[in-house]
């Protein structure tokens, strides 16, 4: 089930499911508020966002009331999400399925944001969409590429191929945005050759990881998945996870991985990747690519959970196509 694309005068709800918008600085809010403005979206904010505990997030019944009334509103056509964090899990339980299956509509955020994702995927088929939160938005430089597969995901009905980022960027860039550092992205790297189409499904790996055993895990047979991992992974965090996804007896059915690029502080080198992909068995036979532009580096592009993936994979000729969306 896919929502509508985004029209100009559509409105625009913030949801803070995981970590509070009051942590987000108010010229980078402007900044934000200004570029969804300038793709003719109307930008409001749901009564909770701001809230804050201790946890920088707020009450599981506040951020409920929040996701549910954005879903219920006829005038809101799509919801972003203020930032990641690690506890939109605790809403799973919580969430009146029924509600978004009878309002769909574009919501689209990643990082924590992924249990949502998938949780909504596997209770209803709504495709939703890993990309830019809200605050991403914020970003003065280095934010071109993000903000050109935002509009072609969520604003255009055609196919799109995904084209690499010809740089990116691990720094802190909300704490400087003048002092940026950049570097140029070598591209799709190849890890086993092959070409696959399937449905679409992951994110965060070790959010995915917590729906394991639960109600709110998507069917991944016929899947392509997606992965990427922040900066609390590590070599032998990112082996042990990706194992445990492995070991579900639907992996069988997934037919290629797609791997985001990794942040600075994992320390994972290119060198330890192929060790570990080249352990696993059960990737053996699936085409399997990595340095993809999405994850915890910028820039990224955007891509649908529940949507047609076709992806081939050979030496200095991969392309990632989107079909579906």
């Amino acid at each position: 089930m896919f929502p509508k694309k985004l029209q100009v005068g559509d409105e625009v709800r913030v949801i803070s499911p995981s970590t509070s918008l009051a942590v987000v600085a108010l010229d980078q809010r402007e900044i934000s508020i200004k570029r969804l403005e300038s793709l003719g979206l109307n930008v409001t904010f749901s009564k909770n966002a701001e809230e804050l505990d201790v946890f920088d997030s707020s009450s599981i019944e506040s951020r409920i009331d929040d996701l549910h009334e954005a879903f219920a509103d006829l005038n809101v056509k799509a919801i972003l999400t203020t930032l990641g964090g690690y506890n939109s899990n605790q809403l799973l339980s919580s969430i009146d399925y029924q509600l978004i299956k009878k309002n769909p509509k574009i919501l689209c955020g990643y990082s924590d944001i992924t249990a949502l994702s998938a949780a909504i995927y596997a209770k209803t088929g709504l495709v939703s969409y890993s990309g830019p939160h809200f605050s991403t938005f914020g970003m003065l430089k280095g934010f071109d590429y993000t903000f050109e597969y935002f509009k072609k995901c969520l604003f255009e009905d055609q196919a799109y191929k995904i084209e690499s980022s010809k740089q990116w960027s691990d720094d802190h860039w909300y704490l400087d945005q003048n002092e940026r550092v950049f570097e140029e992205n070598k591209g799709l790297t190849v890890i086993y050759e092959g070409s696959a189409e399937g449905r679409l499904l992951g994110g965060n790996l070790c959010t995915l990881n917590l729906l394991q055993g639960t109600p709110y895990m998507p069917d991944l047979h016929e899947s392509i998945l997606f992965l990427e991992d922040d900066f609390d992974s590590s070599a032998v965090a990112f082996d042990r996870d990706l194992q445990s996804l492995l070991h579900l007896p639907q992996f069988r059915g997934v037919k290629g991985l797609v791997i985001g690029r990794f942040q600075r502080a994992s320390n994972i080198t290119e060198d330890q990747l192929r060790l570990i992909i080249h352990t696993k068995q059960e990737l053996h036979s699936i085409p399997v690519v990595y340095n993809a532009s999405f994850g915890h580096t910028s820039p990224i592009f955007t891509f649908p959970i529940g949507g047609l993936v076709q992806l081939h994979a050979k030496v200095n000729q991969s392309s990632i196509i989107i079909k579906e969306h």
